[in-house]
C-alpha cells in the first residue's frame, strides 16, 4: 500500500513541518463537521495549542484502523479563545488546494493504539497506509449498527439520494418499530414498518416529503411549512424479522406508543 505522503507529494504540495490530527469525536462528531462542510471550523477550534506546525494532515476515524483523509490546511495564526467562549484557542487555517482527489475519498490504515490525538507528522507517516480510493467523496457515513441509528432529516435524505449501500442493506432487510423526534418540539412519532423492503422503504418516503404519508406529521408542515421537517431526526426502537406478521409489529408499535406517551404529548393520533 502506498503511503498518504507520498501521494500528497506527488500532487505536489510540500507539508514542511507537519502534524496529524487524528480526530475521534470525543465530544462531538467530525464526521459530522465534514459532511456538513463544517470540517475547518471544527478543526480550527482546539482546547490546546494543538496546531504548533506549519501545516496539519486530517484524518477522522471510521472504524478499528480505518481513517478518513480530510485534508491538508496550512496554520496561518492563533488567538486565545475559541469563537463563543473565552476558554480555548482559536486557529486560523486555510485548506492547501490540489488535494480534491483524495480528500473525503482516500481511506487510511493507521494502526493507532494509543490516546494521542496530535502527532508529529514524520514520527508517524511511515504507518499512513492507503488503503482505498472511494469512487466518490464520502457524504454520509457507513450504517452504524441498529443500536447507533441516530439520523438527521437532511442525512436521511443523502442516504436515501445516494442509495448509500450499507444503510439500503441494512434498513431493506428488517422490519420493526421507529421513532421521529421534532427537535424544536421535543415531540415523538412512533412507526412501524413491515413487508416489501422493511424499513428502508417507509423511510425512503419521509425522505421524499418528510412526512411519509402520515395525517400529523403532514398537518404539522402544512402549517410550519415543508422545510420543518429538517428538525426531524430518525431512530429505530426495535427491529424485526421481515417475516414476522403484521399484527405482531403493530403490537410493537403501540406498545413503544405506551411507553413514550405518544398518543397523549407526542405526534401519534391513534
Amino acid at each position: 500500500m502506498l503511503k498518504l505522503t507520498d501521494l500528497i507529494q506527488i500532487a505536489g504540495v510540500d507539508l514542511g513541518e507537519f502534524k496529524i490530527h487524528c480526530a475521534t469525536g470525543r465530544s462531538s462528531s467530525p464526521l459530522d463537521a465534514f459532511f456538513d462542510g463544517r470540517w475547518k471550523a471544527w478543526q480550527e477550534e482546539q482546547n490546546q495549542k494543538n496546531f504548533e506546525c506549519d501545516r496539519i494532515v486530517s484524518l477522522i476515524h471510521l472504524n478499528e484502523s480505518r481513517w478518513l483523509f480530510a485534508g491538508v490546511f496550512e496554520v496561518l495564526g492563533v488567538r486565545k479563545g475559541r469563537r463563543h467562549t473565552p476558554d480555548g484557542y482559536l486557529y486560523d487555517t486555510r485548506e492547501v488546494g490540489g488535494l480534491e482527489h483524495l480528500t473525503g475519498r482516500a481511506i487510511i490504515h493507521f494502526d493507532k493504539n494509543f490516546r494521542a490525538s496530535y502527532l508529529r507528522g514524520p514520527k508517524h507517516a511511515d504507518q499512513m497506509l492507503v488503503s482505498g480510493l472511494l469512487e466518490q467523496r464520502m457524504t454520509v457515513g457507513e450504517f452504524p449498527g441498529f443500536n447507533a441509528v441516530l439520523l438527521s432529516h437532511t442525512k436521511l435524505k443523502t442516504v436515501v439520494r445516494e442509495s448509500v449501500d450499507s444503510w439500503r442493506a441494512a434498513l431493506s432487510n428488517v422490519a420493526g418499530v421507529y421513532v421521529i423526534t421534532n427537535n424544536s418540539s421535543g415531540k415523538h412519532y412512533v412507526g412501524s414498518a413491515y413487508g416489501g423492503d422493511g424499513i428502508w422503504s417507509r423511510w425512503c418516503a419521509y425522505a421524499k416529503n418528510g412526512h411519509g404519508g402520515n395525517a400529523e406529521l403532514r398537518s404539522l408542515l402544512n402549517e410550519e411549512g415543508s422545510t420543518h421537517a429538517d428538525n426531524f431526526q430518525y431512530s429505530i426502537l426495535e427491529v424485526c424479522d421481515l417475516n414476522a406478521s403484521d399484527e405482531f409489529i403493530l403490537g410493537r408499535e403501540s406498545h413503544w406508543k405506551s411507553v413514550l406517551r405518544t398518543r397523549e404529548y407526542g405526534l401519534n393520533r391513534n
